[in-house]
């Protein structure tokens, strides 16, 4: 006979890369259906750059699964343990951040999160509110529950143990604040990436040592970036951040490579990736940037765009809302610097970079010159950057 959560369990198991352990999680789920008890949820989030990207947005839509089920999702903000620094996948220590520079990013962290999450059904905690508290005699117990040997065998902790690189007991500590975060809030399910394995289960020990039932935990995959190489990363650049304008969106997601693009589909959206499979890979991408657009801004916004981006890349047209840059009579500029100020580079070397690889035309023609002189007409950068000379 068929278990009617079975559709329950399919649903929040798609597109996982790992759940500890399944038995758990389907006897969670079973007494919240019983009882009428949402389940607490939980995923912490360290605010260590101001914006959060589609990297993030893969965890989102998880957690907003468990909302449109009925369960509260506690977004936690690491307000606390962003100044330590989470080691995870780290080869060296990272550089501690200032509590100004924490609260800055926490404060865009709290506007960006509802663009995918249910505001009624969240509750947005830092978890300073109770880390804070916790006083040197709490904090040698909570070290009672973890080894050495455990921390090493961490493979970020181990590669850098036999490479003779630094390792802090700061960095130790880490993996036992975020196991007590589970602890405090009583967590039933807990999300993160596949590369927050360690972390995750310890709040599963954690909870066991304090006589609480250990958490479920569901490990999402990481978001390859723009390059299709490295995760996704506000740090590497390769990011596609969600208060990102339609325009840039909608132009990054077009320059993914066709291969990522069917991955984009299945972890950023609800559209049939089969059905994708079957167009065009032009039109399935158009497809994906659109819907991705309209998620964070509107679908009016998102049509908008693809009509531009359509009528620039397939029609071969200048588009109609470019910057303008004026060439003072008499005056001589540098090509250098103008990309730069006009930021089709982000610096000097960039921009040498591109013009030496032909990525810099102008009316049409490859400037391979670093030392072209300006003059009126259309200059691009890449596939959709433009700057008009007057």
């Amino acid at each position: 006979m068929t278990n009617p959560l079975d559709p329950i369990f399919q649903k929040i198991s798609s597109g996982t890369s790992e759940i500890i352990n399944h038995d758990i999680l389907k006897k969670k789920i079973a007494l919240s259906q019983k009882t009428h008890k949402p389940l607490h949820v939980k995923a912490g989030f360290d605010p260590t750059a101001p914006d959060l990207h589609l990297g993030h947005v893969v965890l989102l839509r998880k957690l907003r699964q468990f909302q449109d089920l009925g369960h509260t999702v506690f977004f936690i903000i690491g307000d606390f343990t962003a100044q330590i620094g989470d080691p995870s996948g780290r080869d060296q220590m990272r550089v501690r951040m200032t509590p100004q520079q924490v609260a800055k990013n926490a404060k865009t962290y709290e506007r960006q999160v509802f663009k995918i999450l249910d505001r009624k059904k969240t509750k947005v905690v830092f978890n300073s509110r109770w880390l804070k508290k916790l006083t040197a005699q709490n904090m040698l117990e909570l070290s009672a529950h973890c080894t050495v040997a455990q921390m090493l065998a961490r493979a970020d902790f181990k590669k850098r143990f036999e490479e003779q690189k630094e390792i802090s007991i700061l960095e130790f500590i880490y993996p036992l604040l975020q196991a007590y975060d589970s602890v405090f809030l009583k967590s039933d399910i807990e999300l993160g990436g596949s590369d927050q394995k360690f972390n995750l289960l310890m709040g599963r020990q954690l909870q066991e040592a304090l006589h609480q039932e250990p958490q479920a935990v569901i490990m999402m995959p990481l978001l390859e970036g723009t390059d299709g190489v490295n995760k996704m990363s506000k740090s590497l650049g390769n990011y596609i951040g969600v208060d990102e304008s339609p325009k840039e969106i909608f132009g990054k997601v077009m320059s993914i490579s066709d291969v990522l693009m069917y991955r984009y589909y299945e972890l950023l959206t609800d559209l049939d990736v089969a059905e994708a499979r079957t167009l065009h890979p032009k039109i399935a991408k158009l497809n994906l940037a659109e819907d991705i657009v309209r998620q964070f801004h509107s679908l009016a916004l998102a049509r908008q765009e693809r009509d531009a981006f359509e009528k620039v890349f397939s029609n071969k047209e200048t588009p109609e809302d470019i910057s303008t840059f004026c060439i003072a009579a008499g005056e001589a500029k540098d090509l250098v610097d103008v990309l730069v100020s006009q930021k089709l580079a982000d610096s000097k070397n960039e921009a040498r970079r591109l013009i030496k690889q032909g990525a810099v035309s102008f009316e049409g023609e490859k400037i391979g010159d670093e030392r072209w002189s300006l003059k009126p007409g259309i200059l691009k950068v890449g596939k959709r950057r433009f700057l008009k000379l007057t």
